[in-house]
């Protein structure tokens, strides 16, 4: 039988929602741009914001605020 490890919460952390958000909102507007014209700004911009809600996780998981591991 499998071993639960002590924290098992899914993720439910400030790093793992504020990650989530981020992401959410960068793949939306990269979504929008691409089916209007395509406007390269808008998706450029999107997918920055998907990029720094990446690193957004990694920083508050190191001020300890993700799952400890």
């Amino acid at each position: 039988m499998a071993r639960t490890p002590q924290f098992y919460h899914h993720g439910r952390s400030p790093a793992a929602w504020v990650g989530s958000i981020l992401a959410s909102i960068g793949f939306v507007l990269a979504a929008i741009g691409s089916v209007l014209g395509p406007m390269w700004i808008l998706v450029i911009i999107g997918g920055a914001i998907v990029l720094l809600s990446g690193l957004t996780t990694m920083v508050l998981k190191a001020m300890g605020m993700g799952q400890p591991s």
